[in-house]
């Protein structure tokens, strides 16, 4: 019997290539994200969306961002107004993450637009999410890469969400399906 194939992670392909951003940029974001955003401290809404527009995300008007959140690289993040982002929440974005107006990202969710290439040599490969208008992610989901989330759309709680989520439906676990239209 051959032995498992063992990828020398010394030689991966892709440390710093999602920055899209000088390393000094990068180290003074972790510091004032550190300080200011990912803080347990009841800071207002206001002072985290002043600091992640300083770092180049763009956030409108009205957007509720509780304690504890963690925003990998906020020039790659844009939120529409209104929104509710929950504490907890980590938005993972080494691609872009686009969160529509009126939409809610509920506490403990993990938005992650990264992955790796498992079976050749675990390079770097990302691809944007896009959570659209009036969606709801309850709480402790998943949301991998290259995922939209339509319109409206609810996505239970504890659910993994790797594709495309219909407009208007509540999508869930078992199985990452869609269970029945949000609204009557």
């Amino acid at each position: 019997m051959s032995q498992p194939t063992v990828i020398d992670l010394s030689v991966a392909p892709g440390a710093g290539e999602s920055w899209d951003a000088p390393a000094w940029k990068v180290y003074v974001w972790g510091l004032a994200e550190l300080l200011f955003v990912s803080s347990s401290w009841q800071v207002s809404s206001r002072l985290r969306r002043a600091v992640l527009v300083a770092f180049g995300a763009r956030i409108g008007q009205g957007v509720i961002l509780r304690p504890r959140l963690r925003v990998r690289f906020p020039w790659k993040l844009t939120i529409g107004d209104r929104s509710w982002i929950g504490e907890d929440v980590w938005l993972h974005n080494q691609d872009q993450v686009r969160i529509g107006s009126d939409a809610v990202v509920s506490q403990g969710t993990f938005v992650t637009t990264g992955s790796h290439a498992h079976r050749r040599d675990m390079a770097l490969i990302t691809k944007p999410v896009v959570i659209e208008d009036g969606a709801w992610v309850t709480a402790r989901c998943i949301v991998l890469g290259g995922s939209r989330i339509g319109v409206s759309a609810l996505v239970t709680p504890g659910t993994v969400v790797s594709g495309d989520v219909p407009a208007a439906m509540v999508f869930g676990t078992p199985e990452g399906a869609v269970l029945r239209p949000r609204f009557p």
